[in-house]
């Protein structure tokens, strides 16, 4: 029998057998995936693989992290090593992955487990939430994954797979204490870590966002969305919001053959990153009086395109040369070796841009 919980909810009988979880667990064992993070049967897992993994797959495909993930690990294979980094050679290696926050986030808390715990992560969901930049889910995912706790993980592939499940027609974002919840029901007590990772499987090879393999779904008897043909319209999504459009101007500034990077501020989108000069990001578009000399300015053609979460930007391209010793706050960096700056997404794109017009 289920419990009642304090706010009414029942509390899962973690003693009952889940048909669900047995099922799950008997396809994992069977069509698990072959990660470089993830442990194989009869191995234990490693806590610093296990969360710098969730950490880089946050809103990243598997196919674009596993490279990186193998070559971060070639440079810093631990929590000592990480501990002690450069943090602006960490976001340089970070470039490209987004969200520029979590890798500060990974050098910090690389710095607590070793000043604090002796270089060993904490076991427990409740220790590893107290870590910078470990929040529910993180902390979820790495007691079930490295530690074999019994932990509810929810990414937005379990989230899917489990709004099926159960049919939750209530509308994202509000329907993700009911997720949960459901999720909870179904999470086993042992074997927490392999169901998590089956669930994203499932999430990711089966039970996709769009023309769900339900043939092949070993839950495909227990699934709510299914029974009643309509799979595909869970989880319920709300109306999408246009994003405002953001215009701004990024300033090439060469001297011979290098041209001139600065720091971005550490607070705000891409902070700390080095980045090619550009003025504010705003409604209308800007001109040049941001430029970070005084040159003789002229614009390209064309603007350069990238979408954030909160907003779309158009970038305007400007192009200047100087000369001599002319005081200027950045570094000048190797034109032919700015693969090397760990330039952010959209400024290495500008880049691109502007040597393929002789800027």
């Amino acid at each position: 029998m289920d419990a009642k919980r304090a706010d009414g909810e029942k509390t899962p009988d973690l003693s009952a057998p889940s048909p669900i979880a047995d099922r799950l667990l008997a396809w994992y064992d069977r069509h698990r995936r072959d990660l470089p993070w993830r442990a194989r049967p009869g191995e234990t897992a490693d806590p610093y693989r296990v969360w710098l993994s969730e950490v880089m797959l946050q809103q990243t495909t598997v196919a674009a992290v596993r490279p990186r993930f193998e070559n971060w690990l070639a440079r810093w294979p631990d929590f000592a090593s990480l501990a002690v980094a450069g943090e602006a050679d960490v976001m340089a290696a970070w470039a490209g992955l987004g969200y520029y926050a979590r890798a500060r986030n990974l050098v910090a808390a690389a710095r607590v487990v070793v000043a604090e715990h002796g270089g060993a992560f904490p076991r427990t969901e409740a220790a590893l939430r107290r870590l910078p930049g470990l929040g529910a889910y993180t902390a979820a995912a790495v007691a079930a994954i490295a530690f074999g706790e019994r932990a509810v993980v929810v990414d937005a592939n379990v989230e899917r797979v489990v709004a099926r499940l159960f049919a939750i027609r209530q509308p994202l974002p509000a329907a993700r204490t009911a997720i949960r919840r459901a999720a909870d029901t179904i999470t086993p007590n042992m074997r927490a870590g392999d169901f998590a990772q089956a669930m994203m499987d499932l999430g990711s090879a089966i039970c996709t966002s769009r023309a769900p393999k339900c043939l092949l779904c070993p839950l495909a008897d227990d699934c709510a969305a299914l029974a009643a043909g309509t799979p595909d319209a869970f989880p319920v999504k709300p109306a999408k919001k246009a994003r405002p459009q953001r215009h701004g101007t990024i300033f090439w500034l060469r001297r011979g053959d290098r041209v001139l990077l600065v720091r971005r501020p550490d607070k705000g989108l891409l902070g700390g990153m080095r980045a090619l000069p550009t003025g504010p990001w705003q409604d209308a578009a800007p001109g040049l009086e941001d430029a970070p000399a005084q040159a003789d300015w002229r614009m390209l053609d064309g603007v350069v395109t990238h979408g954030f979460t909160h907003f779309q930007l158009d970038l305007a391209l400007a192009v200047a040369t100087i000369e001599g010793e002319q005081p200027v706050a950045g570094e000048w960096w190797p034109i032919d070796a700015l693969g090397t700056a760990g330039l952010p997404t959209v400024f290495a794109r500008a880049a691109d841009a502007i040597v393929e017009q002789g800027g």
